[in-house]
């Protein structure tokens, strides 16, 4: 029986695993034991993802949640190293690129427990994201590392990791897996009642809310959309909440409270236009044939962009509004399979099962 500790802690990771785990629990010789760290611990960031996608509540739950990146990750390395030296799985498994995909990775590595990363080979090049500096740390001390599109294996490629001793797969992007089987499950958020074609935006990544320009001009850019365009819905994470009454600025759009997953589909079913600084939210745009515009310099998700799905306006408020008043509506097609048409989640089972105990 080979022995898995999956590491999650935020929001895409749990839709994720949610698909990986069912793979799992679906396949003989494989037990999984689940650690969620704590990182997003709310109802409505975290226990309505577990309850709407189904996954069995943790079997380990941390409490670590807020302070900075480097006392967050810190506490969490310290007590998922403990959960690794009392449960001694064969193998740690770890999603995307927060703090707790580092920590992880951390633990394990230095206890020399073979470490495998979901979403591997992902580069935005922009170093003053931590999401950035996560995702390079995790794939230098992963051996097992499951690239959802071309575009990463080639990064790993020319990182080097062709003559390194780990194994570099394409198996697809999780993501789409999970959006296909939960399309039928879509469900409106309570008292929802904007019509078909609205835009909807998110907004959380620090690069945007720590740079008080860059939001003011975000802000702005939304207000005019708005009132001008179409109707903004934009659920609001806490964080960002508290940030943009700190500064003063005032968002006239349609506020939300941060949705489960299934609200989110059918969010973005209803959508005329994805507007985010998300990386996940521009596959999920994609996945429902809806065209993106991306507020942010750079993105991890280049083919996006080179199929003309996606386009990138940084924070720029004019460019914001000429992208997605050019776009509302426009209608996009998966012609290519870019990410793996919803095999992901078997793919990434088949090869831990291959690479058996202690990655051999």
């Amino acid at each position: 029986m080979i022995k898995i500790l999956t590491i999650i802690g935020a929001r895409p990771q749990f839709i994720k695993a949610s698909v990986v785990s069912r793979a799992i629990k679906n396949t003989d010789g494989i037990e999984e034991i689940m650690l969620h760290t704590g990182q997003h611990f709310d109802a409505n960031m975290s226990d309505v993802f577990f309850n709407q996608l189904g996954i069995p509540q943790p079997h380990i739950q941390l409490d670590i949640h807020g302070g900075s990146h480097g006392e967050m990750t810190g506490r969490m390395l310290a007590d998922i190293e403990q959960a690794v030296i009392e449960h001694k799985p064969d193998r740690v498994l770890v999603y995307g690129d927060t703090n707790s995909t580092l920590a992880g990775a951390l633990a394990a590595a230095k206890l020399h427990v073979p470490v495998a990363h979901v979403e591997a080979g992902l580069r935005s090049f922009n170093m003053r994201m931590p999401e950035e500096i996560n995702r390079i740390l995790t794939d230098q001390i992963s051996d097992l590392l499951f690239c959802p599109t071309d575009t990463a294996v080639n990064h790993l490629q020319q990182e080097g990791f062709a003559a390194k001793p780990v194994k570099v797969l394409q198996v697809g992007d999780v993501m789409q897996d999970a959006a296909l089987f939960f399309a039928n499950h879509a469900l409106a958020p309570a008292g929802f009642d904007v019509k078909p074609g609205f835009i909807l935006a998110t907004l959380h990544r620090a690069e945007n809310t720590d740079a008080p320009e860059r939001l003011a001009s975000i802000v702005d850019a939304l207000n005019h959309l708005h009132t001008e365009v179409a109707p903004v819905v934009l659920p609001l994470h806490p964080r960002t909440r508290n940030v943009v009454a700190k500064l003063g600025l005032l968002l006239n759009v349609h506020l939300i409270d941060p949705v489960g997953y299934f609200e989110m589909v059918w969010l973005l079913d209803h959508a005329g236009l994805v507007l985010t600084d998300s990386g996940g939210v521009q596959k999920e745009a994609f996945f429902f044939g809806k065209a993106c515009v991306t507020m942010r310099d750079q993105t991890e998700w280049v083919e996006l962009i080179d199929a003309g799905a996606n386009e990138l306006v940084g924070a720029n408020g004019q460019k914001i509004i000429d992208a997605v008043t050019r776009n509302l509506g426009r209608k996009v097609q998966d012609t290519q399979q870019l990410y793996g048409g919803g095999k992901a989640a078997e793919r990434i089972v088949s090869e831990l099962m291959s690479r058996g105990i202690n990655g051999f």
